[in-house]
C-alpha cells in the first residue's frame, strides 16, 4: 500500500519503494524488507541511547523514573528484547554516548563519565567522575546533547534561552537585541576535553556559534566531522505586516549542518528558506521575507520543512542494511507543536542519502506510525514521538521514543 504524506501543500519525500505496515509486532511502517519489534517499553521518557560492543543498551532519561536517570538494558538470551532492566544516575537529561570504555552522560547543566568493566558494566554507578560542570541553563533550550570525535574532545549543544533574541521574547514586533548578547554562552556547540575532570564552563571553546538549539547531533566517520540538526526559530507571524500565518507554519527550515571551528550559522540574525533555497534576513533584524541574509554565515547541507523538530542523527555504518543506506543518515523528527491551524507534522524517522561525504538526493519517510493517529493535531494525541538513534552491533537500529518509554529495534533480512 503506498502512503502519501502531504505537508502543507508540499510533497514529503517518500522511497521509491512503498511503506508497508509490516507483519511485526511495532505498528510502524517501514521500508519492503524491514521489520521493528518493541525491544523494551514503559522504561521512561527515554532520549538518547549508547550502545556496547556487547549489545547493552544505555538509555538517558529526560525525567528520573524511580529516581534514576540512566537504565540499562540487556538481552541475556539474544531474541531481540531486551528482559533484564537495571537503573543508576540521579539526574534527568537527554545526552549519553559511548567511546572507548566508557560511558558518558548530560544532565541540563554537567557532563558526567562512567568508566565501564570488561563485560560493560558501570563501575561505581553512583559516583559519576564529572566532565563538565556549571553548564548554562535558563529552562528554554536546555537540554545538552553531546558526541566524541577521535581525538578526546567532547562537543556539548548549549541551546539559546530564547527564540530569536528580540528585546520582549516571543513578543509581537519586538525587534532583535543588537549584537545578541545570548551568543556569549549560548546558541552553539562548546567544545571540551572527555579525558579532563572537573572542568568549567569558562574552559571550553566555542566551537561553533549561531545555532538556536541542536538536539540531534552525530560525528561522521566518513569525512571526520561533526554534523548537527538545529531547530529552527518560531512564530515568524509575530511580524504580520510581513508573514501570515501559514507562511510561519511552512518556515523557517529544519537544517542539517556540517560544523568546522569557528564556523557561524547565523542564529538569529538568519532563517533558512529551504523552498527558496536562500538565507533571509530575520524580521527582527530588519527581515520582510524577501530581503536575503548575510553570506558570512554557513549553508546548511540539508534542509527539512519546518517545526519538525529534529531530535536524533545517526549516520548508518552498518552492514545489515541495503548498500543504498551505507554512510547515509538517519534522522529522528520528534514531532511539531506549532502548527496550528494546520495539523501537526513530524513523528517519524526519515533517511537522507549521502554519497561521498555529501547529501545527495531527496530525504525519505523511513519508518513511520510512531503517533499511532492519521492526523495529529495536537502533541498529546501523539501515542510515541522518536527521539533518540543507535545502531546495534549487528548493524539494527534502535529508535526511542520519549512518550511512554518505548526501543524500538528495525532490522532487515535479505531475500
Amino acid at each position: 500500500m503506498t502512503s502519501k504524506k502531504i505537508l502543507l501543500g508540499l510533497a514529503l519525500a517518500i522511497a521509491p519503494w512503498a511503506l508497508h505496515a509490516q507483519s511485526n509486532t511495532s505498528g510502524l511502517k517501514l521500508p519492503e524488507g524491514f521489520n521493528a519489534i518493541v525491544a523494551a517499553d514503559n522504561i521512561g521518557r527515554a532520549r538518547h541511547m549508547a550502545i556496547t560492543p556487547a549489545g547493552d543498551l544505555y538509555v538517558k532519561l529526560s525525567r528520573l523514573n524511580g529516581g534514576k536517570g540512566i537504565v540499562k538494558l540487556s538481552d541475556k538470551n539474544r531474541d531481540g528484547v531486551f528482559e533484564e532492566t537495571t537503573s543508576f544516575g540521579n539526574y534527568g537529561g537527554t545526552g549519553i554516548y559511548y567511546k572507548n570504555n566508557f560511558l558518558y552522560a548530560s544532565s541540563d547543566d554537567a557532563v558526567f563519565r562512567y568508566k565501564l568493566d570488561a563485560q560493560g558494566n558501570v563501575q561505581n554507578p553512583d559516583q559519576p567522575e564529572k566532565i563538565v560542570t556549571g553548564l548554562i541553563n535558563r529552562r528554554q533550550h536546555e537540554t545538552k546533547s553531546i558526541v566524541l570525535d577521535n581525538e578526546d574532545n567532547i562537543y556539548v549543544n548549549i541551546g539559546a534561552y530564547s527564540n530569536s533574541c528580540q528585546e520582549s521574547d516571543r513578543r509581537q514586533n519586538s525587534p532583535g537585541r543588537a549584537n545578541c548578547p545570548i551568543l556569549d554562552s549560548a546558541g552553539g556547540i562548546w567544545q571540551f576535553k572527555a579525558n579532563k575532570l572537573n572542568q568549567s564552563y569558562g574552559e571550553g571553546l566555542r566551537y561553533a556559534t549561531g545555532l538556536r538549539n541542536v538536539v540531534g547531533l552525530d560525528w561522521n566517520k566518513q569525512d571526520n566531522s561533526l554534523y548537527v540538526m538545529q531547530h529552527g526559530r518560531d512564530q515568524l507571524d509575530m511580524f504580520p505586516q510581513h508573514f501570515s500565518t501559514k507562511q510561519a507554519v511552512e518556515l523557517p527550515s529544519e537544517c542539517m549542518y556540517k560544523i568546522e571551528k569557528g564556523d557561524n550559522a547565523g542564529w538569529p540574525y538568519i532563517y533558512y528558506d529551504h523552498m527558496q533555497k536562500k538565507k533571509m534576513l530575520a524580521p527582527e533584524y530588519g527581515g520582510d521575507g524577501k530581503k536575503e541574509g548575510s553570506n558570512q554565515y554557513i549553508d546548511p547541507v540539508a534542509a527539512y520543512p519546518a517545526h519538525l523538530a529534529p531530535n536524533g542523527l545517526l549516520f548508518y555504518t552498518g552492514d545489515m542494511f541495503p548498500e543504498k543506506y551505507k554512510n547515509g543518515a538517519f534522522i529522528a523528527f520528534h514531532g511539531s507543536w506549532n502548527r496550528s491551524p494546520e495539523p501537526q507534522a513530524g513523528y517519524f524517522v526519515v533517511f537522507q542519502p549521502f554519497k561521498n561525504g555529501v547529501p545527495s538526493g531527496d530525504w525519505e519517510v523511513f519508518a513511520d506510525n510512531f503517533a499511532g493517529v492519521e492526523t495529529v493535531t495536537s502533541p498529546r494525541q501523539a501515542a510515541h514521538r522518536p527521539c533518540g538513534l543507535v545502531q546495534g552491533p549487528d548493524g539494527s537500529l534502535y529508535v526511542s521514543d520519549d512518550v511512554k518509554g518505548r526501543i524500538y529495534k528495525i532490522s532487515y533480512e535479505k531475500k
